[in-house]
C-alpha cells in the first residue's frame, strides 16, 4: 500500500484533491437551504426568459386600446394592462429576458476583460504589470455607474450598448483578483516544471494558473450578476436603458409610479419581481461565498 501511494502520479493526486474541493463546496452549498432554493428559483427565471415567446400570452408590443389600465384578470390579462393596453404579465416576462440578457452578457464581457488584464499583469510582470495596474487604478477611482452612463450616452440605448457599458465599467475588481491569484501561483513547482518542458506562457496561464482563480471568480460573479441587473434597471429609471418598446423592469417601474393611485399593479408587480430576483441571486452569491470560504479558495 505504501509503495502504491509513493508511486502514484502527482497529477492524479492533484486531480483527486481538486475533485474533493469542488465536491465539498457543492455539498456545503446544498446544505444552505436558502441558497439552494434560490438557485432553483434563478434557474426557473433563466428558463422562463429563454422560453418567453412561448410562455407569454401576448407579444410585448401588442396593444389593446379598449383595455387600457385594465385591472388584474380583466379580459384574459392575468396581471392587467398598462396605459397603452399592453399585457403586463407578458411585458414582465420579456422584461426578465432583458434583465438577464444584459446581466449575463455584461458579466461575460467583464470576465473576459478581467482575465486578459489580470493574467497579463500577473504573469508578465514588470512594466506591463505597472501599466495595466495603472489603468486599473484609474478605472477603480472612476465611479463605475457614472462610467456606464457615459458609455451608454456615447454608444446609444440599444440592448447591446447597455450590456457592454455595464460590462466594460465593472471588470476592475475581478482583474485585481485574477492578478493576485496569478502572483500566488506562478512561482510554484508545477509551473516551473511546465516552463522547463517548454510550455508557452499562454498555455501556462490558461491551463495551469487560471483554474486556480475559478473559485474566487465564481464568488465575485455570483454577486456581480444581481449588481448588473440593478444597474440595467437604474439606467432605465434615468431614461438611459434599452429603447422602447423593448420592455425593461426599470422603465416599467418608472412608468408605474405615475399611476400608483389609478393602477397600483403597474408598479407593484414589476417592483416586487425585481426585488425578489435581486434577493434570489444575492442569496445564491452568499451560498457560493460560504461554500468556497470553507475550502479557503476565496481568500
Amino acid at each position: 500500500m505504501a509503495l502504491a501511494e509513493a508511486t502514484e502520479p502527482t497529477g492524479s493526486i492533484e486531480a483527486v484533491k481538486a475533485r474533493g474541493h469542488w465536491a465539498g463546496a457543492w455539498a456545503r452549498f446544498r446544505a444552505n437551504r436558502l441558497a439552494f432554493i434560490s438557485l432553483i428559483f434563478c434557474g426557473l427565471l433563466v428558463i422562463t426568459a429563454i422560453a418567453a415567446p412561448w410562455i407569454a400570452p401576448y407579444h410585448f408590443t401588442e396593444t389593446d386600446p379598449t383595455a387600457r389600465l385594465a385591472p388584474i384578470g380583466a379580459d384574459g390579462h392575468w396581471l392587467g394592462t398598462d396605459m397603452l393596453g399592453r399585457d403586463l404579465f407578458s411585458r414582465m416576462i420579456y422584461g426578465l429576458r432583458t434583465a438577464l440578457f444584459v446581466a449575463f452578457g455584461a458579466e461575460l464581457a467583464s470576465l473576459v476583460v478581467a482575465i486578459v488584464i489580470g493574467l497579463s499583469a500577473g504573469y508578465i510582470g514588470g512594466r506591463v504589470d505597472q501599466g495595466l495596474m495603472g489603468i486599473t487604478d484609474v478605472m477603480y477611482a472612476f465611479p463605475s455607474y457614472l462610467f456606464a452612463i457615459v458609455l451608454v450616452t456615447v454608444m446609444g440605448r440599444s440592448l447591446w450598448a447597455v450590456m457592454l457599458a455595464i460590462g466594460i465599467s465593472s471588470w476592475v475588481t475581478q482583474a485585481r483578483l485574477v492578478r493576485a491569484q496569478v502572483l500566488s501561483v506562478k512561482e510554484r513547482e508545477y509551473i516551473e516544471a511546465a516552463r522547463s518542458m517548454g510550455a508557452s506562457g499562454t498555455t501556462i496561464s490558461f491551463r495551469y494558473i487560471l483554474p486556480n482563480a475559478v473559485g474566487p471568480l465564481l464568488v465575485t460573479t455570483s454577486f456581480a450578476i444581481p449588481a448588473a441587473i440593478g444597474a440595467e434597471a437604474g439606467l432605465a429609471l434615468l431614461g438611459l436603458g434599452v429603447q422602447p418598446p423593448t420592455p425593461s423592469w426599470g422603465s416599467m417601474i418608472s412608468e408605474g409610479t405615475s399611476y400608483i393611485l389609478a393602477a397600483p399593479h403597474l408598479l407593484l408587480f414589476p417592483a416586487g419581481m425585481f426585488a425578489l430576483t435581486l434577493l434570489a441571486f444575492t442569496w445564491v452569491g452568499d451560498g457560493v461565498r460560504d461554500a468556497f470560504d470553507a475550502n479557503g479558495e476565496s481568500r
